[in-house]
């Protein structure tokens, strides 16, 4: 019945939308990117109007009945009555819940925002609902699967791959500390937030990857019972990651009066980092025999400005070498190896690891100053 009224009401809703003349274009289904990008950017006047409040019903008809969201959806997209039934027939798909690609934390941020805007209450409660997922997703070893409950497959691994612990953390610590959105929360909610933080801290530490005795970085993804770096997509390999790290690092940094096994991780991590990065080599794009747009690795001048340091996604466990590989999960260790594919449809190099450097510096100075 409930769903049949939730039905209705949105149906009605979307007449008297379409009886508008309006010249946005992005109610039409765009990339999910889009939505998260989008969500973030919106000051607090928008939350005012009729249109936030469209797009936090459609927000709300997306929660599944875990309390958690499906990933890679963009909220904003005007449903077909179609589109609206096979929502409505998805709220029992529990194993879609996640926080993968910013999911769950991004619908509860704009519905925190949107109850904060006009104390509308069935905003507000579905923000705490999404939150309680967080919690209830948590292991007892303070790690954050990418999916919950889905109980199979590299999705119950500890995920930092692409952000997706570290963006839920950051959203605990805003919580229990009633940061804006947020201050609407109970006491005793901010408190299990909090315990919750302190577990994954916990959890991080933990998973810090030692080699020969000695601490150095993450795995994008470790097992939930070992805690051991883990293999997720077939490309995807154990191995210590010089990207998931660099956001790692920063949340430890991000911490007030660190305790002397933070400061150790980080100090670690850090020095990972310099003996890791790759210097004198940058991307080329090019047009390749097929007339499609490639890249290559190509030397350069430390001294040129557009020959920045560098990190490889992946390195190998047992002796530090950045590695590359496609779809047959073969390690190759020069790019060019691996398919066009797999070469352009992932993010094989970045250069994060120079605002944690830069960022590590002034955080020591902190440090030295007590």
């Amino acid at each position: 019945m409930k769903r049949i009224i939730l039905y209705c009401a949105f149906l009605a809703g979307m007449v008297g939308t379409k009886a508008q003349e309006t010249t946005t274009t992005y109610k039409d289904k765009q990339p999910y990117k889009s939505w998260v990008r989008m969500a973030a950017k919106l000051d607090d006047d928008f939350f005012k109007t009729a249109e936030a409040i469209r797009i936090a019903d459609n927000v709300l008809l997306y929660q599944h009945t875990t309390g958690g969201w499906p990933k890679n959806v963009y909220m904003p997209a005007e449903l077909s009555p179609k589109e609206l039934e096979d929502v409505l027939h998805a709220k029992d798909d529990v194993n879609e819940s996640t926080i993968d690609n910013s999911a769950t934390s991004t619908e509860i941020r704009y519905l925190a925002r949107t109850y904060l805007a006009t104390q509308i209450e069935k905003y507000r409660d579905a923000a705490i609902e999404g939150i309680r997922y967080i919690l209830k997703s948590q292991y007892a070893n303070g790690g954050f699967p990418q999916f919950w409950p889905r109980p199979t497959g590299y999705y119950t691994h500890i995920t930092y791959n692409d952000n997706a612990m570290i963006n839920v953390m950051k959203l605990l610590r805003e919580v229990y500390e009633k940061q804006a959105p947020y201050t609407f929360m109970t006491d005793s909610l901010c408190r299990q937030a909090r315990a919750a933080f302190d577990k994954g801290v916990e959890c991080i530490l933990k998973t810090q990857v030692r080699r020969n005795g000695k601490l150095t970085v993450w795995c994008a993804q470790h097992d939930e019972h070992t805690l051991a770096p883990a293999k997720a997509r077939a490309y995807e390999l154990p191995s210590l990651s010089g990207a998931e790290s660099d956001d790692i690092i920063l949340l430890l940094m991000s911490i007030p009066q660190p305790s002397k096994e933070i400061v150790t991780a980080v100090e670690a991590a850090v020095d990972w980092l310099k003996e890791s990065k790759i210097v004198g080599m940058k991307q080329e794009s090019f047009i390749n025999s097929q007339g499609k747009k490639d890249y290559r690795m190509v030397p350069c001048s430390q001294d040129d400005a557009d020959c920045p340091a560098l990190w490889a996604r992946f390195y190998t466990l047992e002796d530090n070498r950045p590695f590359f590989c496609d779809r047959d999960g073969v390690k190759r260790f020069d790019i060019s190896e691996i398919g066009y594919e797999r070469r352009n449809g992932y993010s094989w190099f970045n250069d994060g690891g120079q605002k944690v450097l830069r960022k590590y510096e002034k955080w020591k100075k902190t440090l030295n100053k007590k």
